[in-house]
């Protein structure tokens, strides 16, 4: 319930996600207006000297997703657009900041905040040239990245390239403790405070922790280190972000920042937890445009993660440019790994569960290292193939995928990568579309 006049909280966010959802429904839970900023319903007027912003409101909350958009600055441009005409909670230049894997340790080290080494090189031979450096093991990943996609475990002769696909890599100290299952803390910070941490455990089959690959959480809320919990608390601060999922380790030498999130998920925090971070995004929201909140309520809220539809809902706008994009029977594709990237005709398979790329092609790339073995049956023979599965980054049409591919012996079949559902889910198949020209008319593949 609101305590005075209602102000209108806008929440930026071009997709929808239960984030969102939750942080509109908090506003209105605390009796003030909301607008979501969409794509159907948002618009930018200037005309004889005037700005105007249409849905109007008093703030915005900035959920832009960009680390898995194919061109960030697009995006973070709109954002910054919006942020000189009403109030914003986390800044464009705070999340351009944070989501630039570099720029955060940078900020964070020249904060007196304590960072894993790393190491940037422009080209390729500047990085394989400090590899040593890192010892037996070390962690390769994309400055821009998310869910784990673009991240690596590289022992001491794996090649590294200074970019995997379109975006800047760089190698990474691998902070772990032996006899310990790989894990981390993820600290939520709202305002300067901590409003729930947990601690992240990595699958069995994996060694990243992040619940979107399978990871488990726990409540590490009232057993957080005082040293872990004042190193979120100045990180957030350092990278100038309202709110923020703040992930560290514990090494021999004490606690790391691995990295400072500015549209951190809410679903494994509030799984260990019981605790929703959108009650207090929205009372910080609300404040900052100069409403009041009853805080009762907000704890009242908390308890709950109300990821139901809201009713600032805009109505959906059919457009032609909406229809998913078209892929061929076979396409163009590029394959990046570690170790570099290359272009290859790709088969399109809307039966096979998983993509696939032949085993010289994978090693060539870098792509790995092998994650798991998953069985595969053959639809023909109806029996049951083990295959090692690796992550790879595959360009399609522009579009960067980066999926969990089975491994195999390709060489006798016609194409050395087959495109499976995973990636064929974003696009619609056009069967009669063929990238190469004299392709046999009936591949005698079997997939």
């Amino acid at each position: 319930m609101a305590t005075g006049d209602p102000v209108t909280v806008g929440v930026l966010s071009l997709h929808t996600s239960k984030e969102t959802k939750a942080i509109l429904n908090a506003v209105e839970d605390l009796g003030h207006d909301t607008e979501w900023l969409r794509a159907e319903n948002t618009s930018i007027h200037v005309s004889q000297g005037s700005v105007i912003l249409e849905p109007d409101v008093d703030v915005i909350a900035n959920r832009m997703l960009l680390s898995n958009t194919e061109q960030p600055c697009e995006e973070l441009g709109l954002a910054n657009t919006f942020a000189q005409l009403v109030p914003m909670l986390n800044e464009p230049g705070s999340v351009m900041t944070a989501i630039h894997k570099l720029s955060t340790a940078a900020v964070l080290a020249a904060n007196d905040v304590r960072v894993p080494d790393v190491y940037l090189g422009l080209n390729s031979d500047q990085l394989n040239a400090v590899r040593e450096r890192f010892g037996e093991e070390a962690v390769y990943k994309t400055a821009i990245g998310t869910h784990g996609g673009g991240t690596w475990k590289v022992g001491p002769d794996d090649p590294v390239n200074a970019k995997v696909g379109n975006r800047y890599a760089f190698l990474q100290e691998l902070i772990d403790r032996e006899d310990t299952r790989n894990r981390d803390v993820r600290v939520y910070v709202v305002g300067g405070e901590i409003v729930g941490a947990m601690t992240r455990y990595a699958p069995d089959n994996d060694w990243r922790t992040n619940v979107a690959l399978g990871g488990t959480v726990e409540d590490a809320t009232d057993s957080l280190p005082e040293e872990a919990a004042e190193m979120a608390v100045r990180s957030a601060e350092a990278i100038g972000l309202d709110y923020a999922g703040v992930d560290l380790v514990e090494g021999d030498e004490g606690w790391f920042v691995l990295e400072v999130n500015p549209t951190a998920g809410f679903k494994g925090l509030h799984e260990a937890t019981r605790v929703s971070p959108a009650p207090y995004i929205a009372r910080l929201a609300i404040e900052r445009a100069g409403g009041e909140v009853d805080e009762e309520r907000v704890e009242e809220l908390s308890t709950v993660l109300d990821d139901s539809m809201p009713t600032a809902q805009p109505p959906e706008a059919t457009r032609p440019d909406e229809e998913p994009s078209v892929i061929g029977y076979t396409e163009e594709v590029v394959l990046s790994g570690t170790s570099g990237s290359t272009s290859v005709t790709a088969k399109s398979d809307t039966g096979a569960t998983r993509t696939s790329i032949d085993t010289r092609l994978a090693a060539e790339i870098g792509a790995g290292p092998i994650k798991s073995i998953t069985k595969v049956k053959s639809g023909s023979s109806k029996t049951t193939r083990s295959r090692p599965v690796v992550d790879v980054v595959v360009g399609v049409g522009g579009n960067r995928h980066t999926v969990t591919a089975s491994v195999e012996d390709r060489s006798h079949m016609d194409y050395p990568v087959i495109l499976g559902r995973d990636i064929l889910g974003n696009y619609r198949v056009d069967v009669g579309r063929r990238a190469d020209r004299d392709a046999p008319d009936s591949p005698e593949e079997e997939e």
